[in-house]
Parts: C-alpha cells; sequence; structure tokens
C-alpha cells in the first residue's frame, strides 16, 4: 500500500539512520589517540560537541536524548513519526550492524528499509554483502568514504563492486567533510571524483552521493557529467555551504543539478536520526518549497521524492 503524505505527494527518506550508539569514527580515533594521546581525543570530542550545538540552537532542534533508549524504543517512535506524516518508507542507511538493523526493520516491513553498512575493506566484505542482501533482507549499501582505511578505488574492493552488481542495489556513499564542524576535512577519500574510476568500471551500479557532495559540488557535477550512473542525494541541514568561498544556496544546488542531471537523478533524504527531533520535517519542507520555487514540474517533483527512490529500490516489485 502507497502512503500519501501531508504534503500531497509520496515520499520516501532515502537517507536516515537508526538511532543506535554508532562508532564509525573509531578507527579514526585509535590512530590519532595512538599518536597523540588520549587526552588530545577528549579535547577534538569536546569540540565537535560545541560545533553541534550550535547547530542545533540554530535550528531549534532540541538536543538529543542522553542515554539513548533502547532500540526497540527507538522503533516505536519511528513508525509514529511515519504515520504521523504521511511517509512512504524510511531508509535507515546504519543501525548498529547489518544483523541488528535487518531485525528491526523487518518489524516493519512496510515503513522501513535498512542498508549494509559494513566496512568494505574487511576480507568477507563481498560475502557478507551478498548475505545481508540475500539472507538478512537489506536493500543497499552505505559507505562512510572518509573512515575507510584505504583509497576507495583500491582494486581490492572489486569483489565488493562485482557483488553490488551481480545483486543489484544501490550503493550510497558520504564523500566530504564527515562529522560536520569538528569532524574530519581530509583523507584520501574526501573528494567524490575519487569513485571516478569505480563508477566507470561498474557503470550498473547506481552510486548516489549524498549531501550533495558535502563540500565539493563542483567535483560531484563533473562526476555526474562523466558517469551516468551517479545520482545525488539532498540529505540534512547542507550547512557545509556556509565554509564555501563564495555565496551558494540551497536553491543553487538544487538549480545546478538540475540542470546538469535532470531530476531523475535527484533523491531526497532527511539524514534525520535521534529524539526527540525525530524526522526532520524541516528540511522536507524547504526541499519541496525550493522545488516550487524554481518551476520544476509536478512529476519531477514526485521523481525528486519518492520515483527514484521507488526505482533504485525495486519497491513497485510486489514491495508496496
Amino acid at each position: 500500500m502507497t502512503r500519501i503524505s501531508r504534503w500531497g505527494i509520496r515520499i520516501i527518506d532515502f537517507h536516515a539512520h537508526f538511532p543506535v550508539p554508532e562508532d564509525y569514527l573509531a578507527d579514526w580515533e585509535a590512530r590519532y589517540a595512538a599518536r597523540f594521546g588520549l587526552e588530545k581525543l577528549a579535547r577534538l570530542r569536546q569540540d565537535a560537541r560545541w560545533y553541534q550545538e550550535q547547530w542545533w540552537r540554530a535550528y531549534s532542534f532540541p538536543f538529543p536524548e542522553e542515554p539513548m533508549a533502547p532500540p526497540e524504543v527507538q522503533l516505536e517512535r519511528w513508525a509514529a513519526e511515519v504515520d504521523r506524516y504521511g511517509l512512504d518508507r524510511v531508509v535507515f542507511l546504519t543501525g548498529g550492524g547489518n544483523d541488528q538493523l535487518a531485525a528491526l526493520v523487518s518489524r516493519y516491513p512496510d515503513r522501513f528499509i535498512g542498508f549494509a553498512h559494513h566496512d568494505p575493506f574487511r576480507p568477507d566484505a563481498a560475502s557478507e554483502l551478498r548475505r545481508a542482501v540475500q539472507e538478512l533482507g537489506l536493500r543497499g549499501y552505505k559507505i562512510l568514504a572518509p573512515a575507510l582505511r584505504g583509497p576507495i578505488d583500491d582494486e581490492a574492493l572489486d569483489p565488493v563492486w562485482r557483488t553490488c552488481e551481480a545483486l543489484g542495489i544501490p550503493v550510497l556513499i558520504h564523500f566530504g567533510i564527515l562529522g560536520g564542524g569538528g569532524g574530519i576535512a581530509w583523507h584520501e577519500n574526501i573528494n567524490p571524483l575519487r569513485l571516478h574510476d569505480v563508477a566507470k568500471g561498474f557503470p550498473d551500479v547506481p552510486f548516489v552521493i549524498a549531501h550533495f557532495g558535502c563540500g565539493y559540488p563542483r567535483e560531484l557535477l563533473h562526476l555526474c557529467w562523466v558517469c551516468r550512473n551517479i545520482y545525488v542525494d539532498t540529505s540534512g541541514n547542507n550547512e557545509w555551504i556556509r565554509w564555501m568561498p563564495y555565496e551558494l544556496t540551497m536553491k543553487d544546488l538544487f538549480r545546478r543539478f538540475v540542470e546538469t542531471i535532470g531530476p531523475e537523478r535527484i533523491i531526497f533524504g532527511s539524514d534525520s536520526e535521534w529524539f526527540p527531533r525525530g524526522f526532520a520535517v524541516r528540511y522536507l519542507e524547504d526541499q519541496l518549497r525550493i522545488c516550487y520555487e524554481i518551476g520544476l514540474r509536478e512529476e519531477d517533483i514526485r521523481k525528486i521524492f519518492a520515483g527514484n527512490a521507488v526505482r533504485l529500490l525495486r519497491l513497485e516489485d510486489g514491495s508496496s
């Protein structure tokens, strides 16, 4: 059954995170602590928290609850959010490991979809991806490029990409600044153009790049221009536009990406996660308004906010 939102259109949130404690920077922090010490690591964490609090205040968001509620409680909260706003689906890209996320989303298969999110450099990464999709029912693969231990175009990862190709699943990758203010701004995988050879080598794999490139919109536009299997997601507050050396707005981003790749390769996401905020409805409403203000046709708006996700996730094949 397809749900129609309170805004009169079908909405699939392609980019959310199930609220569980995550350690996606664990490897980076371990290397930092070994070189510089735990005291300095604690200072970095304090700085990152300061930046986060500024962001929460600027958007009038409540601070995340501490301690975090158990997964079962979070699941029911998220199910209520879906019903409250009339969302068709929410895609959780992470959730404490493949097994845990699969078990959670399976409780509400008409509301939630999960992605595998294990390290692609694991020796068994390809077989784990196949298990996550074929046995656990996950529908895609999420990677944080600046958190990887090696280059994302390393030939050692080719078995992973071949598995994605064989399974017919989308791959969502975060490039650019990781963790917002106080996070990571430099890494060998910081630039989405690092995916160039991989995207060309596996043209049947849809690669979705998060947050309009998160500080690298020019490079992402170049990548989109030469690879038709590159998609863009709109998720989050995209605060990185404040740090660009030229004037840039969300309206500029929508307009330029529509002009370059068309609405067929742009996918709505919210980057929602924690409570009491829940679904970041403000991001959705801002993006909807922008799409209408730049004169997109109704059919193109429907593609961005649901249709493209339906196609990549193959939801019409008996799943909706």
